[in-house]
């Protein structure tokens, strides 16, 4: 008998919609390319920041989970979960695009089949329509915008649907034997915490010298503005009746039901102040785009950055957006308030110096040597250690090796049974080092039924590596942003 049988593990390859519940974590400013408006185009498919946004934040909270809350965004980054999220994206494009090729579509019928299934919309056990618009409203998702996605991710569904792969039962029975191997084994853990590293400033900053580029000054945008203080006029019965029979919809109650003039007059009058502000701020704007600024106007000045903001996330964006050519941005309404924008100047991000990202440097030089000084130490003892003598262990026996949490036993046990040497050791994720020795080895006498059901799910995977190969090489992928 061979000792091992390697054999594929299933790969997740596409994320599924889970936009209701999801908050949205940020990560930055990034230069663009030509298409401001996408950051990538797969075939005739754009991606947009706000699905690219979206992606991430879903992974950002996967992680969290997995790692119970001990994750931020520096660990964010050393997985590359920007990159990640754009990838999951750009798989997905491809698929759309395969879609489209063959003029597979979503019916309203299919997409309200969907919806009809999603408890989060169910009011006394059905799906409610004024359910879903309140969700979605507190979720900060428009309909259309859900229902896009949610459209997407069914004809993915479709489409893969339709490459159905079946198994046969001789499959089924090799794998069920590959699955009843077990194996008892001498193991030692090795812990990076266990390991000590010596820091010295000419050690520390050799390493920043060949990263530095990861430690970088944000960008900070120079510019201009005026402010367009709120305005508090007064209007005649018949000003605040027309807007009030114009606009009814805009005041009701707690129970939604439209509310009387008199009842409601307090809220005209504030919506009548904010479009006479708005337009006032235009028409400001157009004068100061046209050097036509009244002199009583203040100009006042500003540094724009992602950590220095003293406006809103929406004014940064703009700013990333605008050319110098064409250095003027629109009133922007922050916090009631409305401010409009003359771009003077883009610093661009530049390296730190070693003093300014020495405290940043460290935890990775850190890492970098326990990883380095931990792997010289397995190396060393992997042929003489000694350690603790496990039960006879399979793929399913989690749990069973009490110095490893659930993940890191499973990760082993994949690893374990997938290698084909009887004395070695294996790298974790979580950076801890498994020593092992295979004592004694047996055929288990168990069966499993569902091993069909296994077999295709590996058959599936190794047939959809294989599809996202080709349609890369049929569907061109264009980044329009840098870093990723």
């Amino acid at each position: 008998m061979q000792r091992h049988k390697k054999w594929l593990i299933i790969t997740i390859w596409i994320s599924t919609i889970a936009f209701v519940g999801a908050g949205f974590v940020g990560w930055g400013q990034y230069n663009y390319g030509d298409k401001a408006g996408a950051v990538a185009k797969v075939g005739e498919v754009e991606i947009s920041m706000g699905e690219l946004q979206k992606s991430y934040s879903r992974l950002y909270q996967q992680y969290a989970q997995m790692f119970q809350g001990n994750f931020d965004e520096e660990r964010a980054k050393q997985f590359g979960l920007q990159q990640q999220a754009l990838q999951q994206l750009v798989q997905q494009a491809l698929l759309v695009n395969l879609a489209k090729s063959y003029n597979l579509s979503i019916s309203d019928q299919e997409l309200y089949d969907q919806l009809k299934q999603d408890n989060n919309f169910f009011n006394n056990g059905v799906f409610d329509k004024e359910v879903y618009k309140q969700v979605l409203s507190q979720n900060r998702l428009s309909i259309a915008e859900y229902e896009q996605e949610l459209r997407k991710q069914l004809l993915i569904q479709k489409t893969i649907s339709l490459l159905n792969v079946k198994t046969s039962k001789n499959e089924a029975k090799i794998l069920d034997t590959l699955l009843s191997i077990s194996d008892k084994i001498e193991y030692k853990v090795l812990s990076a915490e266990d390991i000590n590293i010596e820091i010295r400033d000419e050690d520390l900053k050799a390493f920043w010298q060949t990263m530095q580029n990861n430690f970088m000054n944000e960008v900070s945008y120079e510019v201009k503005f005026i402010k367009q203080e709120n305005i508090t006029a007064t209007y005649d019965d018949v000003t605040i009746a027309d807007h009030y029979q114009d606009n009814k919809n805009h005041f009701k109650d707690n129970d939604g039901k439209i509310l009387a003039l008199e009842e409601a007059k307090e809220a005209v009058v504030s919506e009548l102040n904010a479009a006479a502000t708005k337009k006032a701020a235009l028409r400001a704007f157009v004068d100061y785009k046209n050097g036509k600024l009244d002199k009583t106007v203040t100009i006042n000045e500003a540094v724009v950055s992602s950590k220095k903001n003293p406006f809103n996330a929406e004014v940064l964006q703009k700013l990333s957006e605008t050319a110098m050519t064409k250095p003027f941005i629109k009133p922007v309404n922050v916090d009631g308030v409305y401010y409009s924008f003359e771009l003077v100047k883009v610093n661009p991000a530049t390296p730190k110096t070693f003093a300014e990202a020495k405290s940043k440097v460290l935890p990775f030089f850190i890492e970098q040597k326990k990883k380095e000084k931990i792997l010289e130490l397995a190396n060393n003892s992997v042929a003489v250690f000694k350690g603790q003598t496990s039960e006879f262990l399979t793929m399913e026996s989690v749990g069973k090796l009490p110095s490893l949490n659930d993940m890191e036993s499973a990760e082993f046990l994949q690893k374990l049974f997938t290698s084909d040497k009887k004395r070695s050791f294996i790298t974790l994720q979580s950076g801890k080092i498994v020593l092992y020795n295979i004592l004694e080895q047996k055929l288990l006498e168990n069966s499993n039924d569902d091993q069909a059901n296994v077999v295709a799910r590996l058959k599936t995977s190794i047939f959809s590596e294989g599809l996202i190969k080709t349609l890369q090489n049929r569907y061109k992928t264009e980044i329009f942003i840098q870093g990723l």
